[in-house]
C-alpha cells in the first residue's frame, strides 16, 4: 500500500523559543530593576530590597574576581604581540597620545558645563551630609603606589596599577628574551584564553546584575534624593553624551574619515555592557572583540584595548573630577580661578591611571580635591548619587577605549576599512566566536610634518 504524501511529508519543526537580543535583555533588566527598586522603596520591602543588594552584589563581585589575573595577563602578552606589528613604537606613542589629547577635549567640556551650570548652588543639601572617604588618592601615593612592595599583595588587594606595572616589566622582559621566553609567552597566552572565556559566562549574566545593580541605586537612593543632585547628575550626563555622541562621531569623521554611525554599530555591545556594570575591566574582552570587528588588528586591537581599559577614562577621570570639583568648591564657598581650572586639567590628563578601571572613581576625584585644597569631605556628597553616575561614565570610557585604535589605525593606513564598513552588532551569544581572516599587518611609509 503506498503512503499518502501527508504520510511522507517532512515533520513540522518543533517550536524554538526566539533568542532575545542582548541589547534586549539589558534594557529589560534597567526596566525591571528600576520597578523593583520603587516597590522596594516605596513600601519598605525588605527582602525585596537585600535580594537587590545581593544580586548586584554578586555579580560585581564575579567580574572583580576575574580581573586581577585578566588585566596582568592581557597586558603582558599585549606588549609582547606588538613584536608582531611593524613600528610598534610609533603604535603606541600615537595611542598614548590621543589618549591625553581626548582627555584634555573631554576635561575641558567638563569645565565649561560645570561654570555655566553652577551644580553646586542651591542643592537642599547640609554639610551635615558631607563626609571624608575611607578611600583617598594623594600623587604621593599615585607615584609611590606605582612599584609594589611585593608581587602578591597587589593580586590580592587588587591594586591594578600595581599589577599594570609588574605586566609591563615582565612583556618588555618577554620581549627582550626572544626565543627563550616562548614557552612562558604560550601558557599565559591559554591562561588569558581561559580567563576571557569564563568571563564570557559572567559578561551573559549582565541583565540579571542589572535588575540588582540599578534596584539597589533606587532603592537605597530613591527619586528624592536624585533630585537634589538634579543639576550635577544632569551636567554629567550631558558631558558625558557631548563626549560619547559628539567629539568622537566629529574625530572618527574627520580624523579618521570613517562613518561613526557605523561605529556605533559595532561598538554598541561593549558600550552596553559598560554602562550597567561600571567596570572598564570587566567590559574588557568584550571591547577588545567590538574593536577587531571594527578592523581593528588584532595584534595593536591585544595592545590598546587592556592599556585603555586601565588609563582611557574620559568619564571618570576627565568630565567627571572638573564637574565634581566645581560642586565641592560651590557648596563650600570656595572660590576658584585660572590656576584651579589649569590644575584640574593637568590632573585629569596626567592621573587618569588612578581609576585603574574599576567600579566607580573615587580616587581620582580625592586626589583632584586635594591638590586644589578643596575638602575632602565634599566626596562625601558625591558617594550617594555615584551609582547613577558611574554608569554614563563607564560607557563613555568604554567607547573612548574602542575609538582610539580605530583613529591610529586609520592614520596608519592598517584600518581594514572593509570590515568597518560591513560591522554590525551581534548577540552575546557570538560574541566570543572568531573574527575572521584580514589581511597582515602592515604600514605604508608615513611622512610627518
Amino acid at each position: 500500500m503506498s503512503s499518502s504524501p501527508s504520510d511522507t511529508a517532512t515533520p513540522a519543526k518543533g517550536f524554538r523559543i526566539p533568542k532575545v537580543p542582548f541589547w534586549a535583555q539589558i534594557l529589560a533588566g534597567l526596566v525591571l530593576g528600576v520597578v523593583l527598586g520603587w516597590v522596594a522603596n516605596t513600601w519598605d520591602v525588605a527582602w525585596l530590597g537585600t535580594a537587590l543588594t545581593k544580586v548586584g552584589e554578586i555579580f560585581v563581585q564575579l567580574l572583580k574576581l576575574a580581573v586581577a589575573p585578566l588585566v596582568f595577563f592581557a597586558i603582558t602578552i599585549s606588549i609582547t604581540n606588538l613584536r608582531n606589528v611593524h613600528n610598534a613604537a610609533r603604535l603606541a606613542t600615537r595611542t598614548l597620545l590621543w589618549f591625553m589629547a581626548t582627555s584634555l577635549i573631554a576635561v575641558a567640556l567638563g569645565l565649561l558645563i560645570g561654570l555655566v551650570t553652577n551644580p553646586g548652588s542651591g542643592t537642599g543639601l547640609s554639610a551635615k551630609d558631607a563626609a571624608e572617604p575611607d578611600t583617598q588618592g594623594s600623587w604621593l601615593d599615585f607615584l609611590t603606589g606605582i612599584i609594589p612592595k611585593d608581587v602578591i599583595t597587589p593580586f590580592t588587594e587588587l591594586q591594578v596599577l600595581q599589577i599594570v606595572f609588574m605586566a609591563v616589566v615582565v612583556g618588555i622582559a618577554a620581549l627582550k628574551l626572544g626565543e627563550k621566553a616562548e614557552p612562558i609567552l604560550k601558557l599565559g597566552e591559554s591562561v588569558l584564553a581561559l580567563l576571557q572565556k569564563a568571563l564570557w559566562w559572567i559578561i551573559r549574566l549582565a541583565p540579571v546584575g542589572t535588575i540588582g545593580l540599578i534596584g539597589t541605586a533606587i532603592k537605597d537612593y530613591g527619586w528624592d534624593l536624585i533630585g537634589s543632585y538634579a543639576t550635577f547628575t544632569a551636567d554629567i550626563y550631558v558631558g558625558c553624551a557631548l563626549v560619547l555622541f559628539g567629539v568622537y562621531p566629529l574625530l572618527l569623521g574627520t580624523v579618521a574619515k570613517v562613518n561613526p554611525l557605523q561605529f556605533f554599530k559595532g561598538a554598541w555591545p561593549a558600550i552596553q555592557l559598560a554602562f550597567v556594570s561600571r567596570s572598564s575591566v570587566g567590559t574588557m574582552p568584550l571591547t577588545q572583540k567590538v574593536t577587531e570587528r571594527l578592523g581593528v588588528p588584532k595584534e595593536y586591537a591585544s595592545f590598546a584595548v587592556p592599556f585603555g581599559s586601565t588609563t582611557k577614562m574620559d568619564g571618570c577621570a576627565s568630565i567627571y573630577p572638573a564637574i565634581a570639583a566645581i560642586f565641592v568648591g560651590e557648596f563650600f564657598h570656595v572660590d576658584m580661578g585660572l590656576k584651579e581650572y589649569l590644575l584640574i586639567v593637568f590632573v585629569s590628563v596626567i592621573g587618569s591611571a588612578a581609576t585603574a578601571g574599576l567600579t566607580g572613581a573615587t580616587v581620582m576625584l580625592t586626589l583632584t580635591l586635594s591638590t586644589l585644597g578643596l575638602p575632602l569631605e565634599g566626596v562625601g556628597l558625591l558617594l550617594a548619587i555615584d551609582p547613577i553616575l558611574d554608569m554614563m561614565r563607564t560607557a563613555t570610557n568604554v567607547a573612548g577605549q574602542v575609538v582610539i585604535p580605530v583613529l591610529v589605525s586609520a592614520k596608519e593606513k592598517i584600518l581594514d576599512r572593509e570590515m568597518f564598513a560591513h560591522a554590525r552588532s551581534f548577540s552575546i551569544e557570538d560574541a566570543d566566536a572568531p573574527v575572521g581572516p584580514r589581511p597582515a599587518v602592515t604600514q605604508e611609509p608615513v611622512t610627518t610634518g
